[in-house]
């Protein structure tokens, strides 16, 4: 059983002991602490949150003891039922809530499941907020309201379609455009929400043949819920045998996204934020952001247009950070995660198919055609693992002075960069492991930059 206590939420396996997995005495125990740091930074009298659900089997058990905890702390609840990530996000603005609590482990295995915790923007909260939870979690210094004060329950199980209306009325989606497109899309949605919130969004933006495959919301995965190639044989098949022009695959809880050409290769992950960047590039000129261990591409199309781009440390809420800081009009993480503010500060898989959409139609040619238009990297994903009795910071700081004569960026990590390659060097948190994400032309080329990295920290 598993237990990982972090500024972006409590995960955990369902069962066991608690303090062991996510038991529901761990469940009460941080939402309470969640509700008393919001209590004690809002100086309000009385709060309000929004509750939502992916589909996972242990869903409506957990949303019952955060439901019943928040009322036990005074707070009013709107709950929203099954739902998505970026969906709640959007209700906590909407609903002008003081925060919001996602319940999803995202793309974990369905023994999984996670409390997602959103400040009054409908965003994650930071690292400190994150902390100061933790700390009243340990405390457990919370006071429970008298049964005169206690929360009231509210219902709203109409967001998604809310959202759903958000993205459609987005000035750069062209709904006229996609429907004259007649496309025929292939959704796998992994049986949780996407299989609600995808077609219907579809609908709503003109396409009438669509093939689903595991979209009832069941929970109970029918594959590995991470959209990575090696988990996506189904739906390659089905686009190809469907004469489908696009696949659609999102998470569980919808926030990332990928694509399926229609000859049934991979788009790529990396490059769904790509694709959806040059869109909205190409009609406003703006600045972009992604996380570190990102690939290139999406800086070498924001210079194209004469725009600058910014690297993020890696995490979501990172990236928003810069975003805001770098005004950036569009951003977000190379695994399928688009961010575009002009809706909200969060990853958002409603959104990039909906940009992504307008831009296939625009252009008139196939997916596969709309690939080869952009710069082709390949990132190769290894870890070195160190003895306990390494510092493995000492570690990251040697290679970045052994190659301090090219460019190198230590906000997360070290990333060196070697003119259009790049490797970036990141510790682990849980263990003594240094990740070692590389970016070449090729996958050869990759692995080898890699293992020039590798070979120099063995050498220590």
């Amino acid at each position: 059983m598993s237990l990982i206590k972090s500024i972006s939420g409590i995960r955990g396996t369902i069962g066991g002991k608690q303090g062991e997995g996510l038991s529901p005495l761990d469940v009460v125990k941080f939402t309470s602490a969640f509700a008393t740091f919001l209590k004690k930074s809002s100086n309000k009298e009385k709060l309000q949150l929004v509750v939502g659900r992916d589909a996972r089997i242990s869903g409506q058990m957990v949303d019952s003891l955060v439901v019943g905890t928040l009322l036990g702390m005074g707070i009013d609840v709107i709950e929203t039922g099954l739902s998505t990530t970026p969906t709640v996000e959007v209700a906590v603005v909407d609903k002008k809530a003081d925060g919001g609590i996602i319940i999803t482990a995202s793309h974990n295995p369905m023994q999984w499941n996670a409390l997602k915790l959103l400040n009054e923007k409908g965003e994650f909260i930071n690292a400190a907020e994150g902390n100061e939870v933790l700390q009243l979690a340990e405390t457990m210094d919370i006071n429970f309201s008298t049964v005169e004060k206690l929360g009231k329950y509210i219902t709203d199980f109409n967001t998604i379609d809310t959202h759903i209306q958000k993205v459609v009325n987005l000035p750069l989606v062209d709904v006229e455009a996609i429907k004259n497109a007649g496309f025929k899309v292939a959704v796998d949605a992994v049986d949780s929400t996407g299989g609600i919130a995808i077609p219907r969004l579809l609908k709503a933006l003109g396409v009438e043949d669509v093939v689903e495959i595991n979209c009832d919301p069941t929970g109970k995965f029918s594959h590995n819920p991470e959209p990575l190639p090696e988990n996506l044989t189904e739906i390659s098949s089905v686009v190809k045998n469907n004469n489908c022009n696009l696949g659609i695959v999102v998470d569980p809880d919808v926030d990332r996204l990928a694509l399926v050409c229609e000859d049934g290769e991979m788009f790529g992950e990396e490059y769904t934020l790509v694709a959806v960047s040059d869109y909205v590039l190409s009609n406003q000129k703006g600045n972009t952001v992604s996380n570190m261990s990102s690939t290139r591409a999406l800086r070498d199309i924001t210079e194209g247009y004469g725009c600058s781009y910014t690297s993020s440390a890696v995490g979501e809420v990172n990236v928003v950070e810069k975003m805001k800081e770098t005004n950036a009009i569009i951003g977000g993480e190379g695994n399928g995660g688009v961010i575009y503010p002009e809706l909200h500060y969060g990853r958002d898989a409603l959104v990039g198919v909906a940009l992504f959409l307008t831009l296939l139609a625009k252009k008139g040619c196939t997916v596969s055609e709309l690939r080869k238009t952009y710069p082709n990297y390949v990132i190769s994903k290894n870890k070195i693992e160190l003895t306990p009795d390494i510092d493995v910071d000492n570690v990251l700081k040697t290679m970045a002075e052994k190659y301090k004569n090219q460019p190198v960026n230590t906000i997360d990590g070290v990333k060196i960069e070697f003119g259009n390659e790049w490797v970036h060097l990141r510790k682990s948190n849980t263990e003594p492991i240094i990740r070692i994400y590389s970016e070449s032309q090729s996958m050869e080329k990759a692995n080898e930059l890699a293992q020039r990295i590798i070979d120099d920290i063995k050498s220590l």
